[in-house]
């Protein structure tokens, strides 16, 4: 795993040839137990790096399209599974918490719900008020600028806009990790600003 902009904050990806991006996995590493977000496969390396840094006591999914390795993730080193409450009916996994809007994970980590993306409820985390982390509806598909998801793929555009326009709103904004495409990790606020004038 590589070391990201904070001490505690590490994250591997994947190369998806079809989009020409990489698919980005993020673990936040706590003294109370360490936290996975999109978790993609790891290799033996990352395992044994993640077991020297505590190993996983919860694995948060940010939508159903994003639950990557979550399952062979738990089921090898017995950490639990938090998705989006609006996706309670239907989630593909058994998960064994559901998160909504403005609730936290654990200290530090909370929920933002998004409205109009590919799924109903998809999550924002927002982690101790600097850092955004983001799973499809915004993206960045070129480094320095962030993008949300194509019309087509969108449930309802104007619900969609209307929630990144929330994300832009919030305060301290310092990084946005994104789980599809180039992070942003200096002026994150003023880059989800850039997006809303776009839209």
């Amino acid at each position: 795993m590589k070391s990201l902009h904070r001490y505690d904050l590490y994250g591997w990806s994947s190369f998806n040839k079809e989009r020409n991006i990489d698919f980005n996995s993020i673990a936040w590493i706590r003294p109370n137990g360490n936290i996975l977000i999109d978790p993609l496969s790891l290799s033996s390396h990352d395992y044994e790096h993640l077991n020297s840094l505590g190993g996983v006591r919860w694995i948060v999914i940010t939508n159903s399209d994003h639950v990557r390795a979550a399952k062979e993730i738990a089921h090898v080193t017995g950490a639990q599974i938090a998705a989006p409450a609006a996706e309670q009916s239907h989630f593909p996994i058994e998960c064994d918490r559901w998160l909504c809007d403005h609730e936290e994970l654990v200290p530090g980590l909370r929920a933002i719900e998004l409205h109009g993306s590919k799924t109903p409820g998809e999550l924002a985390l927002l982690l101790e008020q600097t850092t955004l982390i983001t799973g499809d509806l915004v993206r960045a598909h070129k480094a320095g600028s962030l993008m949300i998801l194509p019309n087509d793929k969108l449930s309802n555009r104007e619900q969609a806009v209307a929630s990144v326009q929330r994300l832009a709103q919030l305060s301290d904004i310092e990084a946005v990790l994104v789980g599809d495409g180039w992070s942003v990790f200096r002026d994150g606020g003023l880059a989800l600003k850039e997006l809303v004038a776009t839209l």
